[in-house]
């Protein structure tokens, strides 16, 4: 028999399958690649690398472990899925197979938790948020972070300017030397349509003027109830992202598992 086809008493590998699973795997390694490079480059930019225990230092959230995260986990899928494809190896799918299944389980499960335990869900996201607003000036990528979260849901803070206290550079205490004392990040800021450059101090000693005053140049919502409207104006879009997502690995399964039965056949009639 000659294997490079895979004919014996009909059965054969599906070529349809297996180059349509290393494509789609191909493309999934790649990106993995570019998302470690990307934040193995942010931490080497950062000084992370050469000082592994800084990692550590930083008290709140540093998004470049988003990359770190999501990249390897989409390299290593990438490299079961392609390699295991092209090689005909079953181990390596099978790996694939049940690392994709265990991800949408996982997912499945944190989507079931977090629709039964909605209040404890916007109790984390509040001490979330207040614990990154506590670091904001101790990380770079964080602060950008944040930045971007208050300018694209118009809001300042967990629950309002006032959590600015938090911070030992916006907080109102007299013994603060700050020149940021009781004002906000100028990502609080109402934009002016007529201004080409952001003004970064347009947030100092906001907070020293009354409420009424504060609406007029500064977001006065927080951002956990931002958050929830903007949740609930998009949810079908969101919704339809999540489901496209399962699919897609529900899909990948499916093809693994089809590759996986036909080189089983294959051997099986050597």
């Amino acid at each position: 028999m000659s294997r490079k086809h895979h004919h014996f008493k009909g059965a054969e590998v599906s070529c349809c399958v297996k180059y349509f699973l290393f494509g789609f795997n191909i493309i999934f390694w790649l990106l993995g690649a570019a998302f470690l490079g990307i934040g193995l480059w942010a931490w080497a930019e950062k000084g992370v690398l050469s000082n592994i225990s800084s990692i550590t230092d930083l008290g709140g959230f540093d998004p470049v472990w988003l990359f770190i995260v999501v990249g390897g986990v989409m390299f290593i899928l990438g490299f079961a899925g392609c390699i295991g494809a092209l090689r005909e190896n079953t181990l390596l799918l099978k790996f694939f197979s049940v690392f994709l299944g265990l991800i949408f389980f996982l997912e499945l499960t944190a989507g079931i938790l977090a629709f039964v335990f909605k209040d404890w869900i916007k109790d984390q996201l509040n001490f979330f948020i207040n614990n990154n607003v506590k670091a904001y000036r101790d990380d770079i990528d964080l602060q950008n972070l944040i930045d971007f979260a208050q300018e694209y849901w118009s809001c300042c803070g967990a629950h309002g300017p006032n959590d600015w206290n938090l911070n030992m550079y916006f907080n109102c205490t007299e013994l603060n030397p700050s020149r940021e004392r009781c004002g906000v990040p100028f990502s609080c800021c109402v934009k002016d349509p007529a201004e080409d450059v952001i003004n970064t101090q347009c947030g100092y000693d906001v907070r020293l003027q009354v409420e009424m005053e504060q609406q007029r140049s500064i977001y006065t919502k927080g951002c956990v109830g931002q958050f929830e409207k903007w949740l609930q104006d998009n949810l079908i879009v969101v919704a339809g992202i999540f489901v496209g997502i399962a699919l897609l690995q529900i899909f990948g399964i499916c093809l693994a598992q089809n590759l996986v039965s036909d080189i089983k056949a294959v051997k099986a009639n050597w």
